[in-house]
């Protein structure tokens, strides 16, 4: 497997979605395999999480949010499904920050 890694200079900021910088657990598939993961930031149209894996840039992803109802205000938790692609890919430290772009998604409750 080929993996990249993003290395550069900073670049001024291209988003035009507003990031809610959330810290929550995410399950992430890609070619065949899970891997357990946690969000830094999240806005509508992607979302940057941390995992202890590389992932290619480019490689279309599937990947599952837990929305608490402590926090949307809920009687039961939300989970958001999502399928994407890999925008970028940095190691730091002993983790990996991926962010990727949400094409599609959409809403469960919990059971």
């Amino acid at each position: 497997m080929n993996h990249s890694y993003a290395k550069g200079e900073p670049v001024d900021e291209l988003r035009s979605s507003v990031r809610f910088p959330l810290k929550l657990p995410v399950q992430v598939r890609a070619e065949q395999s899970g891997v357990s993961g946690q969000t830094e930031d999240i806005s509508a149209g992607g979302v940057l999480f941390y995992m202890d894996a590389a992932m290619d840039i480019g490689s279309s992803i599937e990947f599952t949010i837990s929305m608490p109802a402590s926090v949307l205000g809920t009687a039961t938790d939300v989970i958001v499904k999502c399928t994407g692609r890999v925008v970028r890919c940095s190691k730091q430290g002993d983790r990996t920050a991926v962010a990727a772009v949400i094409d599609e998604y959409h809403f469960d409750r919990a059971q």
